[in-house]
């Protein structure tokens, strides 16, 4: 995926998850934050930051906050990329064979990121963007998430009436080491993540090559559960 109309600013201050103040051309700026987690290890005062220019005059921000550099890494922290690499990663033929991708499909009490068929097989895919980063591993969520444990629950029953299922963690950054689950911050996800496996539901996970412009999925990263 491509961003157009990027601009490079200095992170000031996040008032609230929804936006930051940016200082933008010697200008303060009241940014969109593209992501309601908590991201404190990456929106660090004076760390830089890479915004799209909206240029709709309805809008009270004018900027979307969606790239920030940790030190020598980009780590795109847009919570809408995931989906969209992940759609194009399936339409170009990231799994052989796959038709009629749809996204954002119902199923019981949760709405999967993705729906898609390969050949006779009917398959279900929930995305996470994984952001969360110390010392080259990363892990998620880096948050309670009871919604994620709950799409985890999901997945392992629409296993059990005959769906293929998939859990795909998009490591927006590149040049980590491997993936767990942040057992500290939230131990259900870590068990509901153990389950899911154990009953089929197969985990892929995927980096990401990062630019201020773009997102694109790279190589396979380890899990380790």
């Amino acid at each position: 995926m491509e961003y157009p109309n990027i601009t490079e600013g200095t992170f000031i201050a996040r008032p609230n998850r929804f936006i930051a103040q940016v200082e933008i051309d010697g200008q303060v700026e009241i940014c969109h934050v593209k992501n309601t987690g908590r991201c404190k290890e990456l929106l660090v005062p004076g760390c830089r930051v890479y915004l799209v220019y909206s240029g709709n005059p309805a809008r009270k921000t004018r900027y979307d906050l969606v790239t920030v550099r940790k030190g020598n890494r980009l780590i795109n922290m847009d919570s809408q990329a995931p989906n969209k690499v992940v759609q194009e990663w399936l339409e170009g033929g990231g799994l052989p064979g796959v038709t009629l991708v749809r996204p954002e499909v119902k199923y019981d009490h949760s709405r999967f990121d993705f729906y898609f068929e390969q050949g006779k097989r009917k398959v279900f895919m929930e995305v996470k963007g994984v952001t969360l980063e110390e010392s080259d591993v990363v892990r998620f969520p880096d948050a309670p998430t009871a919604r994620g444990s709950k799409h985890l629950h999901e997945l392992v029953k629409a296993r059990r009436e005959g769906y293929e299922t998939y859990l795909f963690l998009v490591v927006q950054m590149a040049d980590v080491d491997h993936f767990e689950p942040n057992w500290r911050t939230d131990p259900d996800f870590g068990q509901a993540l153990l389950e899911a496996q154990n009953q089929g539901v197969r985990i892929l996970c995927y980096d990401c090559h990062v630019t201020p412009q773009t997102l694109k999925l790279g190589k396979k990263i380890e899990v380790r559960l």
